[in-house]
């Protein structure tokens, strides 16, 4: 199953080309599970072993993409509200301990969080329409998607032009990157959270 929609989704970048990997991570971004990293996997992939894409040009393309893509989403929960996030979640069967655990993660750390959010596929989809439906600061978030969206798209572009034709290698690696991005994100917030902790402990009381 899994072969058969690579090789859809090979079909499609050879037949579109830019098109396909904008259309892919305008969807992923703006909170429609599409898979998104993977077409930039195999788009890079495809511009190192057939050369049917450059690579630059993948990467500007994605990012171009990405960062429309959060903004779109961002006005949809925006101006759609909890109730529509409520009915996206029902639509596209995420859990509700999912998207509170997402919830209580942008609240406690902001617009800083939209940046990590990146590296985490659950969180990538759902960061755009949350950060709108929880009012987050439009030009904090633009900020911190826009260098989001540069390293992420980076990062996977060069990863699969890199890896060129271990393309069975490079997506188990990347499913694992998810996992260690969460791992190396909770850690981070935790020390955050203490030090912040401890400033306010140690701050006069008026």
């Amino acid at each position: 199953m899994a072969q058969h929609i690579l090789e859809f989704l090979r079909g499609f970048l050879v037949h579109y080309g830019y098109w396909a990997v904008a259309f892919a991570l305008l969807l992923e971004n703006m909170g429609i599970p599409f898979p998104g990293e993977t077409v930039l996997l195999l788009a890079s992939f495809l511009a190192f072993s057939e050369h049917e894409l450059s690579l630059p040009y993948v990467i500007l393309v994605g990012v171009c993409a990405a960062t429309v893509g959060d903004n779109i989403g961002f006005a949809i929960g925006h101006f759609g509200g909890r109730k529509l996030l409520d009915r996206y979640r029902d639509v596209f069967r995420i859990s509700r301990q999912a998207l509170e655990r997402a919830e209580l993660f942008f609240e406690r750390y902001g617009a800083v969080s939209i940046f990590f959010a990146r590296f985490v596929f659950g969180m990538r989809v759902i960061a755009g329409p949350l950060a709108g439906v929880l009012r987050m600061h439009w030009k904090k978030f633009a900020i911190f998607n826009a260098l989001g969206a540069a390293l992420w798209v980076t990062v996977i572009s060069s990863a699969g032009y890199l890896f060129g034709r271990h393309w069975d290698v490079l997506v188990e690696y990347i499913r694992r990157l998810d996992v260690a991005a969460i791992i190396v994100i909770s850690v981070v917030a935790y020390f955050w959270w203490r030090r912040n902790r401890a400033a306010k402990a140690n701050s006069p009381r008026r």
